[in-house]
């Protein structure tokens, strides 16, 4: 089955688009053509909108969905019209809170993004700079700076966890990756062992592990079996020897991986992300 996914908003359309897409998670037997609608903020916007809705439901056969964060009433009234199963996102919760808190909400679109926290703000920034700096092992002078640092064979999810590590909680995140140098030796620079009470070592499943080389550089050697097999075999051994935390990346989100690492963390050394 096919849908048309419409994610709109009179803003940027970043919380229609993450509570969307949490939404649509759980229904994966259904392929979501997804459409991003940022800016819908004008009766003439809106209205071109509709017509795109109409030109959807009549190339699938069925109303699109549409994700929607509008606080104008107006504009709103006009995609509810069209010709689609519109979910306000906002509704089920402002009024309620409204009733509970005794004051009014101001009805100002981009407010969820708005930096309320400057200095958290500049902690993440300074943060994502870091991961981008510190990615690949490129400076372990730096290991010493990072909140945490992950390790794991070529393609396991460092990068994008540390990344996002980064973004969501202000942790200054460090990878390394395991070379063939480090397999031959069947043990890591002492750059890393000096840093072992923040390590981590992500995991993956060697077919899912395959699937991904093999996107990157096809019918390669560092894409076939039995060099993702040796590698993850080579490395399980480098983890046990380091006795630190395994996380598997196979069937876990980004989410579910570095809320693994903030409980490690806290568990370890008491590192507090900023939130």
């Amino acid at each position: 089955m096919k849908r048309t996914v419409f994610f709109v908003s009179e803003s940027t359309g970043i919380t229609a688009e993450t509570l969307g897409h949490s939404l649509l998670s759980q229904f994966d037997t259904i392929d979501f053509e997804q459409v991003y609608m940022p800016y819908i903020n004008t009766e003439a916007r809106a209205k071109a909108l509709t017509q795109r809705m109409q030109e959807a439901a009549d190339r699938d056969g069925v109303r699109p969905v549409v994700f929607a964060t509008m606080l104008d009433n107006e504009i709103r009234a006009i995609l509810e019209a069209g010709n689609c199963f519109y979910m306000e996102l906002f509704e089920g919760f402002v009024e309620p809170l409204s009733a509970e808190l005794a004051v009014p909400p101001s009805r100002k679109s981009g407010r969820s993004h708005a930096i309320t926290k400057p200095s958290s703000y500049t902690k993440r920034i300074e943060a994502i700079n870091f991961a981008m700096a510190n990615d690949d092992g490129v400076r372990p002078d730096n290991f010493k700076r990072a909140d945490v640092l992950l390790i794991g064979v070529s393609r396991a999810g460092k990068t994008p966890t540390c990344l996002y590590l980064a973004m969501h909680y202000g942790l200054c995140a460090a990878n390394y990756p395991l070379t063939e140098e480090d397999f031959e030796n069947g043990d890591v620079p002492q750059a890393v062992w000096d840093h072992r009470d923040k390590l981590f070592a992500l995991t993956i499943d060697q077919q899912r592990l395959h699937l991904i080389r093999e996107e990157r550089r096809p019918g390669s050697d560092y894409a076939s079996m039995a060099r993702c097999n040796a590698d993850i075999r080579q490395a399980t051994a480098i983890y046990k020897r380091l006795q630190i935390p395994v996380l598997n990346t196979t069937a876990q989100s980004i989410e579910e991986i570095s809320s693994h690492i903030i409980k490690g963390l806290r568990g370890k050394i008491g590192v507090h992300a900023h939130s």
